[in-house]
């Protein structure tokens, strides 16, 4: 996701390591690579000669239909020819690779921007959605968590798709998509949190937790749609809401340690999130201009899905047995 145990991995553990790094990025405007001047005369020069008049004609000819279909400018295919003339000028200098608007400069695999980002969120998705299924072959509809952990499932996946997507073509609406539901799924964790450790008991708190986390998601993506897309603010409000779901959930289960045997697979997924956020502090040129500290996070994200999973049908058919026996629900 742009750049969930009821933990969206690669969510929460980006808000961790702001909260850990004490670092909250301000709005970019501009990278050093894209205020070079070579760079910026050299898009000049590209889209005045290819991408006007007959030229344009015959770059739109000879474009891939994947290219159209992903919305491919013949001034994008400028932007992009001409991030690697700069770049290869920075290496013959001996100076550092430079960012472009924002991110590191990506071999285009086919119309995908950063495929090493693309392809672990589409894995991520995929474990998703994997795991979804095997919990509710596993877990009969009568369980009392069974529709908030589907719901919790379905707004993760559709926060993967739009983080594939966005990883794939990086634009206005794929870029605040990936954000916006990035969010989405921060505060259903709180939900699904807030149901598991007080709702079984008390339904009223979830259901007032449930409004309160709607009016907050429409305020959080109204204030960066009309007022300003502060890239300080989302990140500062993500990462609040996340500690708050970190937090709870480490002490619901340190304090369901001597009930629960499985309680351990909530923890360890706690763990390995902030053993997973450090990736991110290793911010350097990809590998091989394909893989870097972003797409190393999530694909080490992609096995927690199946830990995660695997606790929640434990916990599931705990509750449903627990329930059945007559026993007051934890």
């Amino acid at each position: 996701m742009g750049r969930g145990v009821s933990v969206n991995a690669p969510v929460l553990t980006a808000l961790l390591l702001a909260a850990l790094s004490g670092f909250l990025p301000v709005t970019v405007l501009a990278s050093p690579g894209d205020k070079e001047p070579v760079y910026r005369d050299c898009v000049k020069l590209c889209a005045r000669t290819n991408c006007t008049g007959a030229n344009l004609r015959r770059f739109q000819s000879d474009q891939p239909p994947y290219m159209k279909l992903t919305g491919w400018t013949c001034r994008d295919d400028c932007r992009y020819q001409c991030m690697w003339t700069t770049v290869g000028l920075y290496q013959a200098e001996g100076y550092r690779v430079p960012q472009f608007h924002g991110k590191w400069p990506f071999v285009r695999f086919l119309c995908f921007e950063e495929p090493a980002s693309a392809l672990a969120s589409l894995l991520n998705g995929l474990a998703c959605l994997l795991m979804l299924l095997r919990y509710r072959s596993a877990v009969p509809r009568q369980c009392p968590m069974y529709n908030t952990v589907t719901a919790f499932s379905l707004v993760s996946l559709n926060a993967w798709f739009w983080s594939t997507v966005f990883h794939t073509r990086d634009t206005y609406l794929t870029e605040k998509m990936d954000y916006f539901c990035a969010s989405a799924v921060i505060l259903y964790s709180i939900y699904l949190c807030c149901v598991r450790t007080l709702g079984l008991r008390r339904p009223a708190v979830s259901s007032v937790m449930g409004v309160f986390l709607i009016l907050a998601f429409t305020s959080h993506v109204s204030y960066l749609t009309f007022i300003s897309f502060d890239y300080g603010y989302n990140m500062a409000a993500n990462a609040t809401i996340g500690l708050v779901n970190l937090l709870w959930w480490l002490g619901w289960c340190w304090q369901n340690r001597r009930t629960l045997p499985y309680w351990w697979k909530c923890a360890i997924v706690v763990v390995l999130l902030h053993g997973l956020a450090l990736l991110e502090l290793l911010d350097f040129p990809p590998l091989f201009w394909v893989l870097d500290a972003h797409a190393a996070w999530h694909l080490g994200t992609v096995p927690v899905h199946f830990l995660f999973y695997s606790f929640l049908i434990d916990d599931s058919l705990h509750l449903l047995n627990t329930e059945k026996a007559g026993v007051k629900l934890e």
